[in-house]
């Protein structure tokens, strides 16, 4: 089992209907801006554990590290949903800002899904942000007007197939079917690594099944089409320096096959004006897992 050296305090915030599962690391008590981190989709705040312990002890030593699980995901509890929308996660990260950090500029760092909302969050509060990190958070790709009443429909069938459970996650029989389960998607996690991880990722249920801690209703499609027109503008309103990390694997490729490429993101991202990039090499999707050493100098670099 992996050997934690940096524990975590565990703590809960109520907003907007929730009570948000928060994890903080490094000094409480800093003055200088908190880093907040922000997990991707099926992920949760624990999955930050290998990055925060590759840090440096002066970094660690000197900043408030926070990071929350996101609603329907961790042990984040709130009203049963059967859609979850971008923009909750923007209120929900304000409201959160609001409360641990109110009179702060924070720098800010999210993966994936957590990347795609810093990024918003960052072009609808500028002046929040201090420093902006973006890890393969890529955004979707480009939709047209037509797609609509599509959309919509898949939407309506998906709600009704989530109401018959055709949707929900697969059970494990126990830990270690979790910990097989991580490194079969990542074929870079050590054994140690997803031991730990699993039991931050799933829990049993009363029956003895060990079931991931993600609502199945973040499996349904959005019933609103991806805007890029808008989501520039928003990137354009970005004013903190942005960091934008690629894994040498090309996943964006594998999940689009053709439809939306790095070349179209990067493309998108000269709306944003202060803006650096970097690639992890040997890394796939979850390079704070695969890389956390080097990820962890980056951020330090940038952060400085």
């Amino acid at each position: 089992m992996y050997q934690v050296k940096r524990h975590s305090t565990s703590h809960f915030v109520p907003l907007r209907g929730h009570h948000y599962h928060v994890r903080e690391w490094g000094n409480p008590q800093s003055s200088l801006p908190p880093v907040v981190l922000a997990h991707g989709w099926m992920d949760v705040a624990a999955s930050w554990q290998f990055m925060v312990e590759s840090l440096t002890e002066t970094f660690f030593n000197n900043r408030r590290i926070l990071a929350a699980d996101w609603r329907g995901y961790g042990l984040t509890t709130g009203p049963a949903t059967d859609s979850y929308w971008l923009p909750d996660y923007l209120g929900d990260l304000d409201a959160l800002l609001r409360q641990l950090c109110p009179d702060q500029p924070i720098d800010l760092v999210g993966h994936s899904m957590g990347g795609n909302v810093v990024m918003m969050y960052a072009g609808a509060r500028p002046d929040r942000i201090r420093r902006l990190v973006n890890l393969e958070g890529f955004g979707m790709g480009a939709t047209r007007p037509s797609q609509a009443p599509g959309r919509l429909g898949q939407w309506l069938d998906e709600l009704h197939a989530l109401e018959k459970g055709d949707l929900d996650l697969k059970p494990y029989p126990d830990v270690a079917a979790v910990a097989q389960r991580l490194m079969k998607t990542n074929h870079r996690l050590s054994q140690d690594k997803a031991d730990w991880l699993a039991q931050h990722w799933a829990k049993a249920d009363a029956q003895g099944q060990w079931r991931i801690l993600g609502d199945a209703a973040h499996k349904v499609v959005n019933p609103y089409l991806y805007r890029v027109d808008e989501v520039l503008e928003i990137y354009k309103r970005i004013s903190a320096p942005t960091l934008v990390v690629e894994a040498s694997d090309d996943s964006l490729s594998q999940w689009w096959k053709g439809k939306f490429t790095l070349e179209e993101f990067h493309d998108r991202l000269k709306s944003v004006a202060n803006l650096k990039m970097a690639t992890l090499q040997d890394a796939g999707h979850m390079l704070h897992h695969d890389q956390a050493e080097a990820l962890a100098k980056l951020l330090e670099d940038f952060l400085a």
